[in-house]
């Protein structure tokens, strides 16, 4: 199902001029995530509601306003078992 066609003209809105203040480096970035947030958090069912474009922009919104990379996989610690003994346990 297409999200596209469900929202509510002004969470469009604002995901589109996310999208362009993320391209453009521009200013208005942290006041549109608010905005976006409040929406989001005033009406949940919304959030069912987003593609996963939609979120992907509010991701990569959030990564660049906060200067944080989100890692895609997390990092397996290997464990011996060879230095192990019953007085460990």
């Amino acid at each position: 199902m297409n999200s596209a066609n469900i929202l509510p003209d002004e969470v469009k809105m604002k995901f589109a001029a996310l999208d362009e203040c993320i391209k453009a480096a521009h200013p208005t970035l942290p006041i549109l995530l608010k905005e976006i947030h409040t929406l989001l958090k005033n009406d949940p069912a919304i959030v069912t509601l987003l593609s996963e474009e939609e979120i992907a922009i509010v991701v990569e919104g959030l990564k660049k306003q906060t200067k944080v990379e989100i890692s895609s996989a997390a990092l397996k610690k290997k464990t011996s078992l060879k230095s192990v003994s019953l007085a460990d346990l």
